[in-house]
């Protein structure tokens, strides 16, 4: 009985991958095996997040027309949801403006043409002359859209 039982659950743990889609993570210590075509995958989401962080420092508008879908929505830590043409005019007003984003606990999975970026962020930042410095945990979906990848959807909230 205890065989038949350790076998039975070795074929459920063996068929789990299966069934799981092609979804890999990726941390700085790996929860599951990344298949060589999803590490090229991870590598350029993981550059594109660089990207990112970088064109909201430099305030970079250009950035944001280019990686950002049309149908871009994106949810404030206040709840209040923003678009594509949101962003990018904050970010030519100037009147959101990031000192420092340090990004931590970056873990990215990959579905097919779609990844799913979950990360801490430590932020130092205005909007309107208000402060919103402080810890973060967001989530991005990038979508590979002929070649290229565009952020589609985005949601940040506040931490302790």
């Amino acid at each position: 009985m205890i065989n038949r039982c350790a076998v039975l659950l070795w074929v459920v743990l063996a068929t789990v991958p299966a069934f799981s889609g092609s979804a890999q993570h990726v941390a700085v210590h790996p929860r599951t095996p990344i298949a060589s075509g999803d590490d090229e995958t991870i590598r350029e989401i993981v550059d594109m997040e660089r990207q990112a962080r970088e064109a909201s420092i430099r305030r970079d508008a250009d950035f944001s027309e280019r990686t950002l879908a049309d149908d871009y929505v994106a949810i404030t830590p206040l709840g209040q949801v923003t678009t594509k043409q949101d962003t990018v005019s904050a970010r030519k007003s100037g009147q959101l403006r990031y000192d420092t984003i340090n990004v931590s606990d970056m873990v990215v999975r990959v579905y097919g043409d779609t990844a799913v970026v979950t990360a801490r962020a430590d932020v130092k930042g205005h909007q309107l002359g208000e402060d919103f410095s402080g810890p973060y945990r967001y989530t991005r979906v990038w979508v590979r859209r002929t070649g290229h990848w565009q952020a589609v959807s985005y949601q940040a909230t506040v931490t302790q």
